[in-house]
């Protein structure tokens, strides 16, 4: 063998070496061999954001892989059962298809049977307030003997969570929570504040802003750009893939997505390790704010963390009278009356300036304002792990993790063209098999 043929040998097995590490289960696709996922989805889809559609339409394709146990409509906003039930008419569509090509496909009529409709407002300032289907379904999913662990996938408010927890703590070490937090929690907050006081060993991995890399950073050239990648590989995908074409203008961001993602890898119980769904760290301490007084930009609190106002009930202020606070001109966090002290509760979901303004039927407390700063974790108060809270993960805060302002989403981004090539062949499954595409040489 001469020095060229030798050169040319070690460089292909150098490239085959590069290519068999990316595509090991720990940083893509999970053993066949490994046991099936036990899942449980809650979404707000139907509700403010359409790209809990988008994130069903890529749960459902991959619905083969886990063993689906629920489908809970939850808050915020106005999404209800009847959502999830459009979405299943759709798959019923595909369904033919797409069990010729896996006799796994749990069929729509199981999973309507499964759809369940849970709370319809946010939990109170206490956290809780009364039993839903869904909350149940949880609860009773969670009791049934079996082995492996619920894994509960949460894309909304937080809140049947909550309070099938509060209703059967039990429960609490046979689950495995994956939230995508940030603007659900900030809607959520009292609800995951709960969790957070009352369960703090819960195994949660806890996603404020990681989630964002699925759509945010990566390569994006070419196909796999958001706008390219639905018209190349969504649209014509069967009844699916079309309807998930006319969602956001065409444009992909399947925000909920990488908690599907993280069950496809190999450990998904060890979220330090790198996957498609992110990579995470522990929870530190010090993640709850609280001011005595109203505050100021000069005041500052952390970015994702929890922030409750106590402010002393003003003279003649009855507890008839009623007190919310608007945060950002938009977000209320209504009063709670606790004693001689009046509670208030916000999640800021970016670093930023909040203003805030109290509304109330009292004169004298009407129209109060002030501000806070929130601003992110510094890596030193990072390293100090709660130690009340082991099973608890959040993102990344080193900023060789960020995408940009976005804290762990690089954790995501960086497989952007692995996750989106598995989903296209995916949608494929959609198809007949004379619309079958060429396989690309």
């Amino acid at each position: 063998m001469n020095v060229v043929a030798a050169l040319v040998m070690l460089t292909l097995a150098g490239l085959a070496a590069q290519v068999t590490l990316e595509r090991t289960p720990e940083r893509g696709q999970r053993s066949a061999d490994e046991p099936r996922r036990r899942v449980i989805v809650s979404t707000d889809i139907g509700g403010t954001d359409p790209d809990d559609f988008q994130s069903m339409v890529h749960f459902l394709v991959y619905a083969d892989a886990f063993d689906i146990e629920g489908l809970i409509s939850s808050p915020y906003g106005p999404g209800r059962r009847e959502h999830l039930l459009q979405m299943l008419d759709r798959y019923a569509i595909d369904y033919p298809r797409l069990k010729a090509c896996a006799a796994r496909y749990p069929s729509p009529d199981d999973l309507r049977r499964l759809a369940k409709q849970g709370a319809i407002e946010s939990a109170p300032f206490q956290g809780f307030n009364q039993p839903t289907e869904g909350s149940d379904w949880i609860v009773r999913s969670a009791r049934r003997s079996d082995p492996r662990p619920l894994w509960v996938l949460v894309w909304g408010g937080i809140d049947d969570l909550a309070q099938a927890l509060h209703d059967a703590p039990d429960i609490e070490s046979r689950l495995r929570v994956y939230f995508i937090g940030g603007p659900n929690k900030m809607w959520s907050v009292d609800a995951y504040e709960y969790i957070a006081r009352h369960h703090p060993r819960l195994w949660m991995i806890e996603s404020n802003s990681t989630y964002r890399g699925w759509f945010t950073g990566g390569h994006q050239a070419g196909e796999w750009g958001n706008t390219q990648f639905v018209s190349v590989h969504l649209r014509g995908r069967g009844a699916l893939g079309d309807f998930f074409s006319t969602l956001l203008n065409g444009t992909l961001k399947m925000g909920d997505s990488p908690s599907v993602a993280h069950l496809l890898g190999a450990a998904p119980e060890d979220p330090s390790r790198d996957g498609w769904g992110g990579r995470f760290v522990r929870v530190w301490d010090g993640r709850t704010t609280t001011f005595d007084r109203l505050t100021t930009a000069a005041d500052a609190a952390e970015a994702f963390g929890v922030v409750e106002f106590s402010l002393a009930v003003p003279a003649g202020m009855s507890r008839s009278h009623t007190a919310r606070m608007i945060f950002d001109g938009r977000i209320p966090a209504p009063g709670f009356r606790d004693g001689d002290t009046l509670r208030f509760r916000f999640s800021p979901r970016d670093a930023k300036v909040w203003p805030y303004v109290v509304r109330s039927d009292f004169a004298g407390l009407d129209g109060a304002s002030g501000q806070f700063t929130a601003t992110p974790v510094t890596l030193d108060r990072a390293r100090r792990l709660a130690t009340r809270r082991p099973n608890w993960w959040s993102d990344d805060p080193d900023p060789s993790a960020a995408e940009g302002i976005h804290p762990g989403a690089k954790s995501v981004s960086r497989w952007r063209e692995a996750y989106l090539r598995d989903f296209a062949v995916r949608l494929e499954r959609c198809l007949a098999a004379r619309e079958q595409p060429e396989p690309s040489r």
